[in-house]
């Protein structure tokens, strides 16, 4: 027991508490003072890199899907490839804006070094191409052809290519089974646009700056099906880039596949044919002109009659969509785009417009039906029909005498429709219209799906163009300015006719209607439109709003979706009167009918395979004449067009013959062999699709006329078929 007194401890006990306070108030303005430092002095600091650590998304870009013909060849699809791409955000970082590691990567590529800088600019309206029109965040491919010892330098030498990189990737293809190149249906991709990515975040399509979209035909109309969806993973990071964990993700969901109601073997005819009916026409003087046919653009479709399915579309000039791949060149956007170029990116078949010519007549026979005239009664078909001082030749100025609506079908015949015409803008009321007229010539035109858009499942369909009163009023309200300044009484003939047009130009005069009659004049009509309205003829009256698009199929293969053909409205006329029409059609290739020396009289087995024609032949201010040759089976019909190529029968009859002939497996003396036959009958089932989602794809052999029917050696004298004696004078 201690004998030291309890007071003894009192101050010590006090000095250690005092030391002990001192410490914590110490301790105390320490951490105040740290913080005072953290939050005030260099809060804003250190907010900023808190703000750093971030959620980064790294996006895994979805496969597209397949665009594949009826029997499931591709025509469009995808392909491994070694892809170089800039981060133009961490090129433009540098003091140099990217410059020398851009240099740098030229030489690696063996490219030159603007070529690679022009690729990674961004395009704006002073820009031309090549540059960037998508994102100027996501990646920008400069190559989507390096080879894998290109791609190795990258990667190794990382440092001296910051913003680089080189990776496989999924590459669009458009491998044209058998040379069937399909562009202008088809289409083309580009990267979307900032402007796209903020229009759709709010839809049920939203973009990611990664994705590219369809900028023309099938991959513009199917996009949404063919995009499918990217992978996002989203990492959290900090201000460094280090990862700090995975916060979520979601794998990238494939495209679903299309099935178009195109048939490759066919599609490849159609290319063929209409190109060397192109080029062979060029080799033929124009009669009128006294020069060579310029035949600077055509067309053709193949329609299935009975649903309006388009079994092969083509259109010249035509282009490479492989060349939009990765990034078009400055060289090939100059040719496809330049001014001599023609443009090629436009599909003639629903964009091309001219005058209709005598394939027009059929509206005009049932114009006729409609307002009280008899098919079966006989109308004059005089050499010429006067108007005034002016005088209309028929087609070669030839007569016939009387005839039927049918036989004015068969022969041509301009004059009997110019009569026809001229007496119902009478009995209109001509330059003083009746208030209620009945218009019957431009009405039927209307009603039989001309001067509207037929609802293609393509975009930037035309719409042609039917002159009719309201037309006119438009046409003059919108040019009287310009007419009246360029007009000029007595002056030269434009000058003449600007005076005139300032004066009346909204009038319909006698001249437009008896012009209108035989498809002349202010009319304009596509090849699509054409063909969907002699499909209706066919089928019974049922106008179809054409279709490619046949199906669209889940990556899986699970999800079948069929695009079912729609109609559009029905024709005009009876049932009498298309039997009619479709007898007058049939005589067109029947002895003394203007198509005759392409089918009948050469063996064409019309008894097996009925045919059935029209022939025609406009004429284009300031150009040569354009042809026009439209047809049907009671399978297909099949409408061709050259721009400034000549006569209907002479420039696009022997290729309109020649694709019959391989959808139907004849040779030159009509006999089929069903073995060599591509599609005698349309495809109706779809591709048969594997356990696994794949679809089966038979190959395509490139079409070989010369194996696909035997020739004879005799070449003939009609620059068409071979051992065929020449053309006789009357063809339209």
């Amino acid at each position: 027991m201690s004998n030291i007194p309890e007071t003894g401890r009192t101050p010590r006990v006090q000095i250690r508490l005092i030391v002990i306070q001192v410490l914590v108030f110490s301790l105390l303005f320490t951490l105040l003072g740290r913080l005072w430092y953290l939050q005030i002095r260099n809060g804003e600091e250190y907010t900023d890199e808190a703000r750093n650590n971030h959620v980064q998304r790294v996006v895994q870009p979805a496969v597209r899907g397949s665009i594949l013909d009826a029997r499931g060849v591709p025509l469009a699809d995808n392909e491994t490839r070694l892809v170089v791409s800039a981060s133009r955000t961490e090129l433009m970082r540098m003091k140099d804006r990217g410059k020398e590691v851009l240099t740098r990567l030229a030489g690696v590529l063996g490219m030159a070094p603007k070529e690679v800088m022009d690729k990674v600019r961004l395009c704006d309206s002073k820009t031309p191409q090549p540059c960037w029109n998508g994102s100027p965040y996501q990646p920008i491919p400069i190559t989507d052809e390096a080879t894998t010892q290109q791609a190795l330098q990258i990667r190794e030498r990382a440092e001296d290519f910051p913003g680089i990189t080189a990776e496989p990737t999924a590459v669009r293809r458009y491998p044209a089974p058998g040379k069937a190149r399909t562009a202008q249906v088809l289409g083309y991709l580009s990267p979307v646009t900032d402007e796209e990515i903020e229009k759709a975040k709010d839809t049920d399509s939203p973009f990611l700056r990664s994705d590219q979209v369809g900028r023309s035909g099938l991959e513009r109309t199917y996009d949404k099906y063919l995009r499918g969806k990217a992978g996002v993973t989203r990492y959290e990071v900090d201000n460094l880039g280090r990862v700090l964990g995975e916060a979520e993700s979601s794998p990238a969901v494939p495209g679903s596949s299309v099935v178009t109601s195109i048939d490759a073997r066919v599609q490849a005819v159609a290319e063929y044919e209409l190109h060397q009916a192109m080029e062979t026409v060029r080799k033929q003087t124009d009669r009128v002109t006294g020069r060579p046919y310029e035949a600077d653009a055509g067309a053709v479709v193949v329609m299935e009659s009975k649903t309006g399915r388009v079994v092969a579309m083509a259109s010249q000039p035509d282009y490479d969509p492989n060349a939009w791949v990765g990034g078009i060149s400055a060289k090939e956007y100059a040719r496809m785009t330049g001014q001599g170029s023609n443009y090629p990116l436009l599909n003639r078949a629903i964009q091309g417009q001219s005058p209709a010519g005598s394939v027009f007549k059929v509206v005009s026979a049932s114009a006729a039906v409609r307002a009280g005239y008899d098919f079966n009664d006989r109308y004059n078909c005089s050499a010429s029909y006067s108007l005034g001082s002016r005088s209309f030749a028929n087609f070669e100025s030839k007569g016939h005498g009387p005839i039927t609506l049918g036989d004015a079908l068969k022969y041509s015949c301009n004059t009997v429709f110019y009569r026809l015409g001229h007496q119902e803008w009478q009995r209109d009321g001509g330059l003083k219209p009746k208030k209620n007229a009945h218009d019957w010539f431009y009405r039927t035109a209307r009603d039989f799906g001309f001067g509207s858009e037929t609802g293609i499942d393509l975009p930037n369909e035309v719409s042609g163009r039917i002159p009719d009163r309201e037309w006119k009023q438009r046409f003059w309200e919108a040019n009287k300015d310009s007419w009246c300044k360029q007009g000029k009484k007595g002056g030269s003939y434009v000058e003449q006719i600007a005076y005139e047009n300032c004066l009346e130009g909204n009038q319909l005069k006698a001249f437009d209607s008896i012009n209108f009659a035989i498809g002349q004049g202010d009319v304009l009509i596509t090849p699509i439109q054409l063909a969907t309205a002699y499909s209706a003829i066919n089928n019974g009256g049922t106008l179809y709003e054409p279709t490619i698009g046949k199906a669209v199929i889940s990556p899986d293969g699970k999800n079948v979706e069929e695009i079912t053909p729609k109609v559009h409205g029905k024709l005009p006329v009876d049932a009498e009167t298309l039997k009619d029409l479709d007898k007058g059609l049939r005589s067109v290739v029947e002895p003394g009918g203007t198509a005759a020396w392409r089918f009948t009289s050469v063996g064409w087995p019309n008894d097996k395979i009925p045919m059935r024609a029209k022939t025609g032949t406009a004429q284009v201010y300031g150009k040569q004449t354009t042809s026009w040759f439209a047809t049907y089976t009671d399978d297909y019909t099949i409408v061709m067009t050259i721009s400034q190529g000549g006569t209907g029968s002479g420039a696009s009859g022997p290729a309109v013959r020649n694709i019959y002939d391989a959808i139907y497996g004849l040779d030159d003396n009509g006999n089929q062999d069903l073995k060599r036959a591509l599609l005698p009958k349309p495809q109706k089932a779809l591709p048969r699709i594997q356990p696994d989602g794949s679809i089966d794809a038979p190959t395509v052999k490139p079409y070989d006329p010369d194996s696909q029917k035997p020739q004879d050696t005799d070449s003939g004298t009609d620059g068409g078929r071979p051992g065929v004696a020449g053309p006789p004078v009357w063809r339209d």
